[in-house]
Order: C-alpha cells, then structure tokens, then sequence
C-alpha cells in the first residue's frame, strides 16, 4: 500500500489554522493527520501557503463560460441575456461541449475546486432530436471533468415547459424530454463512477408542471441522490407562479414533496417570511452565486435568515462571469454588509464551510470537504506570500484566504491524492487560457 506524505506549511483544520502539518494519503484518502511538525518529512511533498479543502462549486453552467465578455454590452436584465446564453447553447456539439466543459473545468481546478455540481439541461440535438446516445452531452461533460481531473455531480435537469405549461419555444427544444416520465428513463443510464455522482434537477417552477415535479423528486429520493432546484430567482418567476397556481414557488414545490435534506434551491433571492420557513424547517439548502446574482441584477438572497432558519449554505459560480469560490464567500459577506449595514455576518472560517464541507454535501460527496483521516484526499494551497496576501500573520490566513486572495493565489491543487495543479500549472491541461479560447471561438457566432 503506498503512502504519499503531504506537508502543509498551514493548513486550515475547520476551526483554526495550524502551521507544520503532515497529510498521509493512501488510495486517494486522507489515512492520517499530524500536527507540530515543524520541518518536513523525508520524501514529502511540500505545500507552502495555507491548505484547506478542495473548494465545491455547487452550481456550474459550464457553456455560460462562453459568454464572459461578450454580454457587459449595454444594458437589460436577465432576461435579455437569457437571449445571448441561448444562441451560444444552438451551437454546441457534444464535441465542442467536451472541449468547452474540459477547459472550464481547468480553470475550475486552477482556481482550487476539486469538485462542480454541473446543473445540465443540454441533452439533444438543435429541434430536440436526440442524439445516438440520449446521454451524450452529459456524457461529454463526465468525460470533460475527468480530463480536467475534478469530480462531478451531474445534476441532469428536467426542463420541460418555456413556462407554466406553455411549450418549449424554439431555443428550449433541446433541453426537453417530453415529459417528466421520459426524463426519468433517459437519467436512468447514467452510472456512477470513480469521480462521478448523478443527481436531479428541477430547471425551475416555470420549467416543470406542477404535476410532473413529483416524479423528479421520487427519482432522486429513491436513489438517495442530491436535488437540485433554480428557486425565486426572479420576481417575475414569483409572479407567474401567484397567478397560475396561487402560491410562492417555495409553497408549490413544498407541495409536491420536492424540499427536504438533499434538495438545495440555488439563488432563493426573492422569498417571503414563510418561504423561509418552509425551506429551514424541511433543512433543504440554499447554493448562493453572488458573482451571477449581482451580474445579472437579481438581487441579494436572504442568506442570513435562511441559515438561521436551518437551510445550510454552498456556493457556486453558476454563469462563470469569473471562477472563483474565494470571491463567491467573500461576496456573500459583502452583500449582507452593503444590505444590513453591519459587517461580520459570518466569520472567515463560516465561509470556508460553506464553500468547502458544505458544498461537498449539497452535491453528495459526504466524504469530502475537510482535513482529517477518512476524508477523500482533495485539498488546495493558498499563496500567503503574493501581492494580495502578504503582510497579514499565519494565524490569520483563514481571513487573509477569505477577505483578500483570490483564484490567482490558488498554488497547488489536489484530487484522490493526486496533484491536479502544481505550483500555477494545470497538469494535463497546461495551456488552460489557450484551450479556453479555442473552445469558445469555436462556437462564438
């Protein structure tokens, strides 16, 4: 049985952080932990910075990689640019897909996430034709994630309706599988593999009749898997839904049994008192993505109310305007300042909780997202030495990590053990800049 020692100059261990620590890893799993080690083993490898664990990105679209750019041109709001992330979804391929999907989840491991819940809705062929494979995009997008060397929660999407029973439009046709009976037989073939999980997806209450939500959530529940759900991220979405059904979009999945343990609603922007409520007593998640809320003009989630409430907290980068879970948690904490007026809403090591262990459990890897024996052995080293993070002592590096480094700071990057990046360098995708800029030209209009 081989052993790999890992020696971390720092390293975050949930609550504090701890200098001279020893990481032995065995069969991509953390086999010990050792503090007070002052020097490095012989034959260890050495992580100067802070380590923590792989950060999970809990909520990707990886083709809206595509679109950083070219869409800060005027003005509108996210309906508008729902029109530009369609016209990029008409020319994907499962090949582009793979190729995009592979160079996004290299910037993903780059910037320290060693894990993406991929929220997938692109299953067919432009006119909803399915492929030779109904699976092919999601598929491509497994296969681009092991090429990357992160794991992956699938999270296939059901996206059945342009909007509370109405018919797919034109662009939507590829997304849908007819009904939520066939999107449960199409999901069904996906296996499970070293590095992948599969999960469910609710695109949206406008997106699933009510009477098909139930069937997406027996799938999951069944299978014991992670579901996931767009919720309230739109007031007109809120809107819609008083007036086809005469209630919130909380109220109306609470009534088709889809809130509970392993769901997680992403955005939860605009929601009353007893939404909250709702998804706090049944301990169903909130994923908040605080770069594409405030790029697309949403809105501030009550993320304190529903913590409090008992909703556990991930976060994601959901339309990738940049990849960096660092700025995600820092923003959450920001956001509530600008709104409340009052700062430290959340401690530095909260943050990292939910960018980390929490997010690892909102997309069913329960074993990962902390430093201690038994856990997978994912972990990423912050630079405590470069422009932004100098200066502030080791003791504070879990604040210096959350409130001032970003995705360039990220040095190494560790998957099952293995190293996925070293020193900046992304080890089997070396030019991670050049690939995303082939992919992106390839199906730029």
């Amino acid at each position: 049985m081989q052993v790999t020692t890992y020696w971390l100059e720092h390293a975050w261990l949930d609550t504090n952080v701890e200098p001279g620590v020893a990481l032995e890893v065995t069969d991509g799993r953390i086999a010990a932990v050792r503090t007070g080690v002052d020097t490095p083993p012989p034959g260890a490898e050495v992580l100067r910075g802070l380590t923590i664990p792989g950060l999970a990105n809990a909520h990707s679209h990886a083709f809206h990689r595509a679109l950083r750019g070219t869409v800060q041109v005027g003005s509108g709001t996210f309906w508008t640019w729902r029109e530009v992330m369609y016209q990029v979804a008409s020319r994907l391929t499962p090949e582009s897909y793979h190729a995009l999907a592979r160079a996004v989840y290299a910037e993903m491991a780059l910037a320290g996430i060693t894990a993406v819940g991929e929220f997938h809705y692109l299953h067919h062929a432009p006119g909803g034709r399915p492929y030779a494979d109904p699976n092919a995009m999601g598929e491509a997008l497994v296969q681009a994630a092991a090429d990357a060397g992160i794991r992956i929660t699938l999270l296939d999407t059901a996206y059945l309706s342009s909007g509370f029973g109405a018919a797919p439009d034109r662009h939507q046709l590829r997304f849908s599988d007819g009904t939520a009976q066939a999107w449960a037989e199409r999901v069904s073939s996906l296996k499970e593999r070293e590095g992948v999980r599969i999960g469910a997806a609710i695109h949206s209450v406008r997106a699933v009749p009510a009477d098909q939500l139930a069937t997406v959530a027996d799938w999951a529940r069944e299978r014991g898997v992670p579901l996931h759900v767009h919720l309230s991220e739109q007031t007109a979405e809120n809107d819609a839904c008083l007036a086809a059904h005469g209630r919130t979009p909380t109220q109306l999945l609470a009534d088709h049994g889809v809130l509970g343990p392993r769901t997680t609603g992403v955005h939860n922007t605009h929601l009353t008192e007893t939404d909250i409520g709702l998804l706090g007593s049944s301990t169903t998640g909130t994923c908040m993505c605080p770069t594409t809320e405030r790029d697309l003009a949403d809105g501030i989630g009550p993320a304190v109310a529903l913590q409090r409430a008992g909703s556990p907290l991930s976060l994601g980068s959901d339309s990738h305007a940049v990849i960096d879970l660092l700025e995600e948690a820092r923003a959450m904490e920001l956001n509530e300042r600008l709104r409340s007026r009052t700062r430290g809403h959340w401690t530095a090591a909260a943050l990292l909780r939910a960018a980390t262990a929490d997010g690892h459990a909102a997309l069913g890897w329960d074993g990962a997202g902390s430093l201690e024996a038994g856990a997978l052995a994912d972990f990423t080293t912050i630079a405590l030495d470069s422009v932004r993070t100098a200066g502030p002592v080791p003791r504070l590096a879990a604040e210096t990590a959350v409130f001032a480094a970003s995705a360039a700071d990220v040095r190494h990057t560790i998957v099952a053990g293995r190293p996925v990046v070293r020193d900046g360098v992304h080890q089997s995708v070396p030019d991670a800049a050049g690939a995303l800029a082939e992919a992106i030209a390839a199906v730029r209009g």
